[in-house]
């Protein structure tokens, strides 16, 4: 037989149960004799499967389907001409992010999410996978790999993003429940991963977005207005600070670290058309 851990405060639990658990193993055993006799003979074997990957890294259908329907009621606001995809990206050395296979999965409801080679994908909207409260399950396991939500403008100017795309990103993501944290990265962290899309209005809320390549710099961009992102805001402000290292592991950044950026979602005064440059690594 496998080998259960049970936490020592489930203790209790089991020692409370365990007279139930005879007793409805008794009464199954009588159900199961009562129905041999009936039939005159073995009731025909019944195999309950389960799918390959008992520990899978899933996301709430319905969650993410509240998040696509925020997108619909605000792109006008922040990003009118932009269109909402979702992101899988590795958040350990040896995930395969290659072949992946991805499948919503309720109760009665079960079909399949077609992943781009680029690891994004869009969600077909079911009533009843909705209704049925299905999740999104890639096979990977769970800490494997971590979502995030991917809203772009096109015909933006190569290494560009625009600040209300990655408003908009956030809003979504938030609503989503897409960080997939196992803890906290720090203590600042706790807020963005119980809060609302409300939280990304904060100056400077601690919503981690990912370049494509290793940064070296994130230049904001408005009119006439330039300024250099500070060294705090990138690499999940882990590049100084010998503590938030050792919590890397427990982020959802572990390996993308070197991409990793913050911006202030929540100071207006830069405006939604503000342009979010990039320099990489390998430029220099």
């Amino acid at each position: 037989m496998p080998t259960v851990e049970v936490p020592a405060n489930g203790l209790f639990f089991l020692r409370l149960f365990k007279p139930m658990a005879w007793t409805c193993l008794a009464a199954s055993a009588c159900l199961n004799a009562a129905a041999q006799d009936k039939t005159g003979g073995n009731l025909p074997t019944v195999t309950i499967s389960a799918k390959a990957n008992p520990d899978p890294v899933e996301k709430s259908y319905r969650k993410m389907i509240r998040g696509m329907d925020l997108f619909e009621q605000e792109r006008g606001l922040h990003s009118p001409d932009a269109s909402l995809r979702f992101k899988l990206l590795p958040r350990r050395p040896d995930t395969d992010m290659q072949r992946i296979e991805m499948e919503v999965v309720g109760t009665t409801v079960d079909f399949v999410v077609p992943i781009a080679p680029d690891q994004t994908f869009t969600l077909a909207r079911s009533q009843q996978a909705y209704d049925e409260n299905a999740q999104v399950s890639p096979n990977r396991r769970a800490q494997s790999m971590t979502w995030r939500s991917e809203i772009k403008t096109p015909g933006l100017p190569p290494y560009t993003r625009r600040l209300g795309d990655l408003r908009m990103e956030c809003r979504v993501g938030m609503e989503a429940g897409l960080i997939s944290n196992r803890s906290n990265i720090v203590g600042r962290m706790v807020k963005a991963l119980l809060d609302t899309p409300a939280y990304c209005d904060r100056q400077a809320p601690l919503y981690l977005f990912f370049a494509d390549r290793p940064l070296f710099s994130v230049t904001l961009v408005a009119g006439q207005r330039r300024e250099i992102l500070p060294i705090d805001m990138l690499y999940a402000a882990a590049s100084d600070d010998p503590k938030l290292k050792d919590e890397l592991p427990y982020c959802d950044c572990e390996v993308l670290v070197d991409r990793t950026y913050v911006l202030p979602l929540g100071d207006r005064s830069w405006p939604d058309d503000t342009r979010v440059e990039f320099e990489y690594m390998e430029d220099e």
